[in-house]
Formats: C-alpha cells, sequence, structure tokens
C-alpha cells in the first residue's frame, strides 16, 4: 500500500512539474505561423490598397485568387487564436477586453479618416468577442471528446459559412432565413442590416465555429512530445514579428497608407 502511494505521488509530481513546463515553456512554431499569416495580410493589404482604393485594377478584389489569399489569411489568423486561447487563458477577461477596445478604435478612426473603408466589427473585435465567449465555452467544452468537438464545430462553421448572405447550406440544400433576422439589431452575431457594409467584417456567426476548432485541437496535438518539440522551434523573423500581432495589425495600414500616398505622387 505504502509503494502505491508513493508511486501515486511521484507521478502527480512529475504531472505537476509537466504542466508547469508546459505553462512556462513558449511554442515558437505557433507565433512563427502567426507572423507568416501576418507578413500575408501585409501583402494582401497592400494590394487592396494599390488595385482598389488607388483604383489600378477594382477587378481584383473580386478574382477567385484574392479570395483564396484573403481566406487563407484569416482561416490561419482564427484556427492559431482558438488553438492558443490556452496559453492565456488566466487572462482572458483583460486580454477580450482590450482587443475589443483596439477594434472600436479601429472602428472610429476609420469611420473619421476613411468613411469609405470604415471598419466595423473587423478582426479584432472578433478575436476580443471569441476570446470572452471561450471562457465560459471552455467549461462546458472540457466534457466533450476533443476531436467529437473539433469535428461538430468545423461542420457547424461550414453550416454557416454564408449567414450573412441570408441562408444556411446542408450539403447542396440552401435555407433561407427569415428577413427580420437581418434588421440591424444582430450584425455583430453575424445578421447585418440592409445597406451595411465594413471593408473588414467578422461576425460571431460563422467564425466562433471556426475559433472553436483550433481551441478543441490545442489538447489533440499537444498530446504529442513530437508535435510540442516541432512547435518549440524557433524561425527567428516569422517567429518576432508573430509575437507583436496586435502592434502590426494596429500600424500596419496607416504605414501602407503613407506609401502609397508616396507612391501615387509618381506612379499611382
Amino acid at each position: 500500500m505504502e509503494i502505491f502511494w508513493k508511486d501515486r505521488r511521484v507521478k502527480s509530481k512529475e504531472m505537476t512539474e509537466t504542466a508547469i513546463e508546459k505553462t512556462k515553456k513558449r511554442y515558437y512554431f505557433v507565433d512563427a505561423l502567426r507572423g507568416l499569416a501576418l507578413i500575408n495580410m501585409v501583402l494582401y493589404h497592400f494590394s487592396y490598397d494599390v488595385f482598389v482604393i488607388y483604383g489600378q485594377n477594382p477587378d481584383w478584389l473580386g478574382s477567385t485568387a484574392a479570395f483564396l489569399w484573403q481566406q487563407g489569411i484569416c482561416w490561419s489568423f482564427i484556427l492559431i487564436s482558438g488553438f492558443s486561447w490556452r496559453f492565456g487563458a488566466v487572462n482572458s477577461l483583460k486580454r477580450g477586453l482590450f482587443l475589443n477596445g483596439l477594434g472600436l478604435l479601429i472602428t472610429a478612426v476609420t469611420w473619421l479618416v476613411i468613411p469609405d473603408e470604415v471598419i466595423f466589427f473587423g478582426i479584432l473585435n472578433f478575436i476580443g468577442c471569441g476570446v470572452l465567449l471561450t471562457i465560459p465555452f471552455s467549461k462546458l467544452g472540457e466534457k466533450i471528446p476533443t476531436l467529437l468537438g473539433a469535428g461538430v464545430c468545423l461542420i457547424l462553421f461550414a453550416l454557416t459559412y454564408h449567414i450573412q448572405n441570408g441562408y444556411l447550406q446542408i450539403g447542396g440544400e440552401i435555407l433561407r432565413l427569415p428577413d427580420r433576422l437581418y434588421s440591424g439589431i444582430f450584425t455583430i452575431l453575424g445578421f447585418p442590416g440592409p445597406g451595411f457594409y465594413s471593408s473588414d467584417y467578422f461576425p460571431v456567426l460563422p467564425w466562433i465555429f471556426l475559433y472553436w476548432t483550433g481551441w478543441f485541437l490545442y489538447p489533440v496535438l499537444m498530446k504529442s512530445k513530437g508535435i510540442r518539440s516541432l512547435l518549440s522551434v524557433r524561425i527567428p523573423l516569422l517567429s518576432v514579428i508573430g509575437r507583436k500581432t496586435i502592434w502590426v495589425y494596429v500600424l500596419h495600414q496607416p504605414i501602407l497608407m503613407g506609401i502609397c500616398i508616396l507612391l501615387s505622387s509618381f506612379f499611382l
């Protein structure tokens, strides 16, 4: 009996030390993936500024290549954000409110400076809400098998992907939603009102399901020692950029617009 309890104490201590090690350890490869998404975002927005705002090729925005590029960036950001939620779980309330505050500031600035390109409920507001909504959701989510949870969330994401366009898609079937949902009251949920426009719009639906897919994938992937070792790999430039996500997002567009103003004097 004494040996049994001693063994349990040893295992308990080992598990505690492992948990502490994981908490303290930074997974630089996650930063690198975020950094890669950031670089793509900056390049995409520069292309948008040149082709759309400065009118060099307005049809570019409607091209398949531009759409896939934009969606790849969005999916990457949101999946990584959901996956990383546990890294800052202790400060989730503070972080969520901070991100929402920055999002509202961007809304105010774009509305005053470039009203034609105003951002209402953009990616920062969404991620801020995702962080906050995951606080209560995590208590329920911990009781759901991780692969099941990730699969269900991915299906719900696909099901609600077109919700802002007024319908759900189930396979090849389209289910139209009531017009009264689109009065404007539920815009942040994914039901924009008539005439609504935002140059960067990420409502709660469908994107929260992609965020939670990332949240469910964390315990699935982190069970593997090999994956944890991979995620610890540092990619110098990308890892550094990925750690400055918020400030790159906030500052890159004014800098890009400044570059475009200079270029427009000579070329655009």
